[in-house]
C-alpha cells in the first residue's frame, strides 16, 4: 500500500513538473527582460551591430530583453586561452538575437554553450577517400553549428563581419541560422515554421530557389545569395537569412519570393533599416 502511494505520489510530482516548469521559466524570463539594460551595454552594441539604431524603439527594446535572456542562459567559453570579455558576449548575443525578434518564446533551445577561437581554427576531420581508404584532413573553421548544444565561432571574423555589415557574410547570423534549423534534430534546411499549412510553401520555395542558385553557380553567373549556399539546402537556408540581414533591398528586387518567405518566418522587414 505505502509503495503503491509512493509511486503516485512520484507520477504526481512528474506531472506536476512538465506543467509547472515552462511557467517557471517564462516567469524568470519575463523577469531578465524587463531588468534595466546597463548604459555601457547600448554603447558597446552601437559600437558592433551597425543596425541597432536603425531598428524601431520597439525592436530596440524587445532586442535588449533577449540579450538579457541570452547571456543569463549560455555559457561562454574562451578557446586557446582567449579571455571571454563583456564586448565579446554582448556582441555575439546581440547578432544572435536578431533571428529572435519575432518574439517566439524559444532560445536556441539546443543550445548551451558558446565556443570561442581567437581567429581561425583548425579541425580534423576523418574522410573516405574510397571504399577501403580512410584519410585525415585538417580543415580551416570560421565557425560551426552543432545539432546537440554548441556553436563556435572566430572572434576574428565576428569583427570583421560587424565591421562590413553589408557585404552578405556573417558568421553569427550563419551560425545561429543553423541552430534554428536543428531545432528538431535535423539540419535539412526546414526550421520549426508556426503552421503545417506552412511546410509546403516552404519546401516549394526553398526549393526552387536553391535550384536556381545551385544552376547560378554551375553557370558562372553572379548572385545576391552566396554560392556557399549551393552546398545543401541547410546551408542554403543559413546563407540566405545572411542576405535577408545584411542585403536585404538586393534580396527583395532579386528573389522577392524568397524575402516574401523569409519576412513572416523572421516576422521582419528589414528593408526599413537600410
Amino acid at each position: 500500500m505505502i509503495q503503491t502511494i509512493i509511486a503516485f505520489l512520484f507520477i504526481g510530482l512528474i506531472i506536476a513538473g512538465i506543467f509547472v516548469s515552462p511557467f517557471l521559466v517564462k516567469q524568470r524570463r519575463s523577469r531578465l527582460k524587463h531588468r534595466p539594460f546597463p548604459p555601457l551595454w547600448h554603447t558597446i552594441i552601437e559600437n558592433n551591430l551597425p543596425i541597432y539604431l536603425r531598428l524601431s524603439p520597439a525592436e530596440r527594446r524587445r532586442l535588449q530583453g533577449h540579450i538579457q535572456v541570452f547571456l543569463a542562459e549560455k555559457q561562454f567559453i574562451g578557446c586557446q586561452e582567449l579571455q571571454v570579455t563583456e564586448e565579446m558576449k554582448l556582441t555575439i548575443a546581440a547578432v544572435a538575437c536578431l533571428l529572435l525578434l519575432n518574439e517566439r518564446g524559444k532560445y536556441f533551445p539546443k543550445l548551451s554553450s558558446i565556443l570561442i577561437y581567437p581567429s581561425t581554427y583548425f579541425v580534423t576531420q576523418t574522410v573516405a577517400t574510397s571504399d577501403y581508404v580512410l584519410e585525415e584532413k585538417r580543415e580551416a573553421r570560421l565557425g560551426e553549428s552543432w545539432v546537440k548544444d554548441q556553436v563556435v565561432l572566430s572572434w576574428e571574423q565576428v569583427q570583421q563581419d560587424t565591421r562590413s555589415w553589408r557585404d552578405g557574410h556573417n558568421v553569427v547570423l550563419h551560425e545561429f541560422a543553423h541552430q534554428l534549423d536543428q531545432e528538431d534534430g535535423k539540419a535539412e534546411g526546414v526550421p520549426i515554421l508556426p503552421r503545417k499549412s506552412d511546410y509546403p510553401i516552404w519546401a516549394k520555395v526553398m526549393t526552387e530557389e536553391y535550384q536556381r542558385l545551385c544552376n547560378d553557380v554551375q553557370e558562372g553567373k553572379n548572385s545576391v545569395i552566396n554560392s556557399y549556399g549551393a552546398t545543401n539546402p541547410a546551408e542554403f537556408f543559413a546563407v540566405a537569412t545572411e542576405t535577408f540581414f545584411e542585403k536585404p533591398q538586393q534580396l527583395l528586387k532579386n528573389h522577392p519570393t524568397l524575402y516574401e518567405l523569409l519576412q513572416p518566418y523572421y516576422q521582419l522587414d528589414p528593408v526599413q533599416w537600410v
